[in-house]
């Protein structure tokens, strides 16, 4: 059973009280308080201090002093009074035994409530940091869009600038065009004209010595003029047969006359052979086949060496500029090391030899659209580049790769939408 301690001492005023507790040499550590407004209560083993407190106190302001073996309570009152006492007086056990457990009740409604108003604190502290860090992202990301912004427009510039310099190359390529045409008409009339003077000297030559041979009546010069004029041809006609083309589409939906337009350009283009360039003198006569050149820029291309097959690419539009998978494969090329916007001018120059679109070069067809789509959404045009692959569907609809490639950037289309 603990001893109470009974030798302490106690002042008041009409504010506070101050009770003086000897430890009697016991450990700082190893004592323990316990205060509410009605109770109060040291314990120190093997000693024990407990008071039932006159009146109320405010234990949320009173203090308590440990040092030199000694406990110094200061109390302060919750009615400006003087007690009587210190502690309650005709107290009995029953009477402590409730004021304990009601101040025990007290303590744990306190602790509860201290509990919660730390966890209160820390969630509001939560809550607080949680909204700078929100603020703080959402400031970065508007940076962030703002330079995604800024470089689309720049983009964007630049693009309206390259085809602004394109259209004036057109225009210039015409320009040129029709002086040379206008100079080719120019010397076939200068030609006729020299045709036509020379047939007039030769007629007038010949009726000269029409004359004169009919004046000698020179019967062996007769027989000569009649000897040098050839007969006449015999009249024939030669049966050609050409091994007809079979069109695997119902005649509903048949294409034939562009088909065979389409053949027709590009046996043209396989005719249209320039070999004034000087490149050429050094070359075998194979290494002068566009579709020679073609193919070795096909196989450069495999090998990674994409600057090798866009010279390759280059030597053979030079020969042939109505080949369109010429710049269809530089298109490649262009895109493997980032030259956006020459891809973009190759695979639309390749669309547009592409004429008519016909089912022999639907397959080249989509892979220009794919190839200018890529270009543009590299360039963070993504409008322009989802355009290209809905064409390149319309041709291909089951293809599987550029259905996702086109639902990625609706995607991303549609989030730029929504950040906005």
């Amino acid at each position: 059973m603990p001893l109470q301690v009974s030798d302490y001492s106690w002042q008041q005023t009409k504010t506070a009280v101050f009770i003086s507790v000897p430890l009697r040499g016991v450990c700082v550590r190893d004592a323990d308080v316990f205060c509410t407004e009605n109770y109060l209560k040291v314990n120190f083993p093997p000693f024990l201090f407990e008071v039932f407190l006159y009146a109320p106190i405010d234990e949320e302001s009173s203090k308590a002093k440990i040092g030199n073996n000694t406990i110094i309570f200061t109390l302060h009152k919750k009615e400006v009074a003087m007690w009587d006492t210190l502690s309650v007086s005709g107290a009995d056990k029953e009477m402590m035994q409730r004021i304990r457990e009601k101040s025990i009740l007290q303590a744990q409604e306190r602790a509860k409530e201290a509990t919660e108003a730390k966890a209160a604190a820390r969630r509001e502290d939560q809550k607080y940091t949680l909204n700078v860090m929100m603020k703080i992202e959402e400031e970065e990301r508007k940076k962030i869009e703002d330079m995604k912004e800024n470089e689309r427009i720049k983009a964007t510039k630049e693009l309206e600038v390259w085809k602004e310099r394109q259209r004036k190359a057109e225009e210039q390529k015409r320009f040129q065009r029709k002086e040379k045409s206008h100079q080719q008409e120019k010397q076939i009339e200068e030609e006729r004209k020299k045709l036509k003077h020379k047939s007039l000297t030769r007629n007038s030559a010949s009726r000269n010595l029409a004359t004169k041979g009919r004046n000698s009546e020179n019967i062996f010069f007769e027989k000569l003029k009649e000897d040098s004029i050839p007969a006449p041809r015999s009249v024939g006609s030669i049966q050609i047969n050409f091994t007809p083309r079979a069109f695997p589409t119902a005649l509903r939906e048949s294409q034939v006359a562009e088909e065979e337009e389409w053949l027709h350009k590009q046996a043209e283009a396989q005719r249209a052979m320039n070999t004034d360039i000087p490149e050429l003198c050094d070359l075998k006569e194979e290494e002068k086949n566009p579709e020679w050149l073609k193919d070795k820029g096909n196989t450069l291309f495999a090998t990674e060496n994409y600057l090798a097959a866009i010279n390759a690419y280059n030597l053979a539009i030079r020969l042939n500029n109505k080949i369109p998978l010429l710049y269809l494969n530089r298109a490649a090329c262009h895109l493997k090391l980032k030259n956006l916007h020459k891809a973009i001018e190759d695979s639309s120059k390749a669309l547009e030899l592409l004429t008519p679109p016909v089912a022999v070069n639907a397959n080249a067809r989509m892979k220009a659209h794919v190839r200018r789509g890529t270009a543009f959404c590299q360039l963070e045009l993504y409008v322009e580049g989802l355009q290209d692959y809905e064409a390149a569907l319309k041709i291909d609809p089951s293809n599987k790769i550029v259905q996702n490639d086109a639902e990625k950037i609706r995607n991303i289309i549609q989030g730029t939408e929504l950040k906005c």
